[in-house]
């Protein structure tokens, strides 16, 4: 694997820096810790300069080449955040913080780029600027939108943004991406039942909100398998089905119902939302009850743009071969606010493999130390490749 040499010499230092945000993982925007760590370490590497602030706690940092004939001003970004989850990994750098661990890998993402960023400010052997992005509330707060929203990509004349998350499942150094839609689209939606509540000795007396609200669930599945052309990708989860009594002996007269749609296309998304409406408030109305429907739409679908694409593929190839880059994989139905970045300039984010690890947003998962090298050589590999000095 043609890793390069210096980042052998740094992983040490690197792996450390990784252990160190396991141990204190931040939810949402609250990245105030590892928010603070970043900026200084960057201040620390020399970067020309370093913003917090943005998109609340997001932090950026700006790196001048030894020359800028080019022009050019390409973004690498990484997430912060962790998840509200029990670590029962037993490592010796597990979460301090009981219900908060870095199950997703954004400490790895973090470390790496920041070890990108100490070779890249050591070196400058670009042509160009290099702006690094650290970015908080990616598990559902939308940070990346935020430091959007914030004028980042305008301030800093970002032309081009790339973007990265491990894989479980893909050897170290394996790379998976796609042009096009990678990741999908992820609304939420709120479901209140209403009904007639009673004595469950009496069911004829109400209108059991519970067999409502079940008939609502199985009826959801037909978006899929009855709305959705075959060859779409829609995935439809209830996951939270709560009634207002915990008691035997009652029939309660509300249920809620929680849930998700996923999507690939701009009609599908469109359909699916039509369809969660007239599927619920319809089948509510067949029983005699009523329901009212909440409807979310979230991260849009994170879709890469060809040229960035197929550049990014070839830096893979440069550090792992051939055999080990997969540039048309099937998309991945999970959701990534990267999509907000990518909406505002062309770009492309891709997997690298994790290796035989617990998958991601799982109590036992670790991020693989063995795989910083080959992901801050990506980094350093496609900035001086964009900008040849």
């Amino acid at each position: 694997m043609a890793t390069i040499n210096r980042f052998a010499d740094l992983h040490d230092d690197i792996t450390a820096w990784r252990r160190d945000l396991h141990e204190h993982p931040e939810l949402l925007f609250d990245t105030h810790r590892t928010s603070g760590v970043v900026a200084a370490k960057l201040k620390e590497f020399g970067c020309d300069e370093v913003v917090e602030g943005i998109g609340r706690t997001g932090v950026v940092g700006v790196i001048h080449g030894k020359t800028n004939k080019s022009g050019k001003v390409i973004a690498l970004r990484a997430d912060m955040d962790a998840l509200p989850i029990h670590e029962t990994t037993g490592v010796e750098h597990s979460s301090k913080t009981d219900g908060k661990m870095h199950a997703c890998g954004h400490d790895g993402h973090t470390a790496m780029l920041l070890g990108a960023a100490t070779y890249l400010a050591e070196t400058r052997n670009f042509d160009g600027t290099v702006v690094v992005i650290f970015q908080p509330a990616e598990e559902g707060g939308g940070g990346g939108k935020e430091m959007v929203d914030d004028g980042m990509m305008d301030r800093f004349n970002v032309q081009e943004v790339y973007g990265m998350h491990n894989m479980p499942g893909l050897k170290v150094g394996e790379f998976a991406t796609r042009v096009g839609p990678l990741m999908a689209a992820t609304d939420e939606f709120t479901l209140h039942v209403e009904g007639l509540g009673g004595h469950a000795a009496n069911p004829a007396a109400c209108i059991d909100t519970t067999v409502v609200a079940s008939h609502i669930v199985v009826a959801l599945q037909t978006i899929v398998s009855r709305n959705t052309d075959p060859l779409e990708s829609v995935v439809v989860s209830v996951t939270s089905f709560e009634t207002e009594s915990k008691a035997y002996n009652v029939i309660p007269q509300r249920v809620e119902i929680r849930g998700t749609v996923r999507t690939l296309t701009p009609e599908a998304r469109d359909m699916a939302e039509a369809a969660v409406s007239r599927i619920v408030e319809n089948t509510a109305a067949a029983y005699g009850a009523s329901a009212k429907v909440k409807y979310k739409r979230g991260y849009p679908v994170t879709k890469n743009h060809a040229d960035q694409t197929a550049f990014a593929a070839s830096i893979a190839r440069e550090i792992s071969g051939d055999a080990m880059v997969h540039d048309d994989t099937d998309p991945v139905m999970g959701g990534e606010d990267f999509s907000y970045m990518l909406e505002s300039r062309p770009g492309a984010f891709v997997f690298v493999g994790n290796g035989d690890t617990a998958t991601l947003h799982h109590p036992d998962y670790d991020f693989n130390d063995d795989l910083i090298p080959v992901g801050c050589s990506y980094w350093a590999k496609l900035v001086e490749t964009a900008m040849p000095a």
